[in-house]
């Protein structure tokens, strides 16, 4: 039986949709697998002793961004990203006890906040493309962590800090990329879009690398 081929014009009208879809967009630091299933394990306990809600989708990471954009920017945002991890070097990243937003949020607390900062910062240059519309900006988090539970009803966060305030955490890994994951609006699960090396090298290079 012959297949039914879609005329050019359907083609490209559904490229063209496609090109306006609206995605959900994060930008992570990733821990390794030993570190992720540590966080995963605390957060499970976590939910079962308080009878919360902690997130369960994707591995635990640490968010440098937030943002919705179209599909058609991707290309460009990325292309932005690599030049800045292309001049990015390595570096650790050490998470150590808990830390919180009253009363509702619990975290583990990352010490080694000024690597990340100045990433977040330059990552900052690429707001503008970020940007969707007024209702719709870039979401920097200048305070970095990993969540834990989030959303926590008064009586749950309060009987939660009184243990984790005194509990202690540490885990370390080494920061060599970062990820932008992405999902359409109201999907569920998100994706790699890309991932981009960290590696520390001159303007020159990154210039004939880009140019070449």
């Amino acid at each position: 039986m012959q297949q039914a081929i879609k005329p050019v014009t359907t083609v490209l009208n559904e490229n063209y949709k496609k090109q306006l879809a609206t995605n959900e967009y994060q930008l992570i630091l990733n821990p390794h697998e030993e570190l992720a299933d540590k966080i995963r394990l605390l957060r499970n306990s976590f939910s079962e002793a308080y009878e919360a809600s902690v997130p369960q989708s994707g591995k635990p990471n640490l968010t440098l961004v937030r943002f919705t954009q179209l599909a058609l920017m991707e290309e460009r945002i990325v292309s932005r990203l690599k030049t800045i991890a292309m001049g990015y070097p390595p570096f650790k990243a050490e998470l150590k006890d808990f830390g919180s937003l009253p009363t509702h949020s619990i975290f583990i607390n990352v010490t080694s906040k000024l690597p990340i900062r100045a990433l977040v910062k330059e990552v900052r240059d690429v707001q503008r493309l970020m940007k969707l519309d007024k209702e719709h900006k870039p979401h920097f988090i200048d305070e970095p962590n990993v969540l834990i539970a989030r959303n926590l009803l008064p009586r749950q966060y309060e009987k939660a800090w009184l243990e984790y305030s005194h509990k202690h955490f540490t885990g370390r890994f080494i920061a060599d990329s970062m990820l932008l994951l992405r999902r359409r609006t109201g999907d569920k699960n998100w994706q790699i879009a890309e991932r981009f090396a960290f590696q520390n090298l001159p303007v020159t290079t990154r210039q004939g690398e880009l140019f070449g």
